[in-house]
């Protein structure tokens, strides 16, 4: 997997320098175009996602905690972006930001991204060890229950003659 996505990022990279100046010259005018008339849905979509694109900049390689604190920073982000697409205003943007609720709402629910991707593990190691220890007593019980009916003698026996 790793081989295809270096190659698709080669792929990307050579395509980019295979267009004409021209090409390029339209796209960053496209580009600036869409900066321009979104303003400050990406203005708000910059600071709110920052936990995920931080992730992105120095662990690109670790797509699952990527995925994870990604898809809980964009359902903190979610509704503040909802109510900023009714006002589409530059200072409604400011105000989503400045305020320090919102601000621990969207980087927040990153942080509830994070603890989940390192604590999960631990869960199921802690699930396991709990579903272990209940098939042993349930073991237990069986060969209390057929050494009451064979007798310890025979038991202690048939341990006996396979340890040889």
């Amino acid at each position: 997997m790793k081989k295809n996505s270096k190659k698709s990022q080669k792929n990307f990279a050579q395509s980019f320098k295979s267009l004409s100046l021209g090409r390029k010259l339209l796209l960053a005018v496209f580009l600036a175009i869409i900066a321009s008339s979104a303003l400050p849905i990406l203005l708000v979509m910059l600071i709110g996602l920052l936990p995920t694109i931080t992730i992105l900049i120095i662990d690109p390689k670790n797509s699952s905690k990527l995925v994870i604190v990604g898809c809980f920073n964009i359902s903190g982000l979610f509704i503040y972006l909802v109510n900023l697409f009714n006002q589409m205003d530059m200072n409604y943007a400011i105000s989503i930001l400045g305020n320090a609720f919102n601000m621990i709402i969207m980087l927040g629910s990153a942080a509830i991204g994070f603890i989940l991707y390192y604590e999960m593990p631990n869960l199921f190691v802690i699930i396991a060890k709990n579903a272990a220890q209940r098939r042993l007593i349930s073991i237990d019980k069986q060969l209390n229950k057929i050494s009451e009916e064979w007798g310890n003698e025979i038991i202690n026996e048939q341990i006996n003659q396979k340890s040889r």
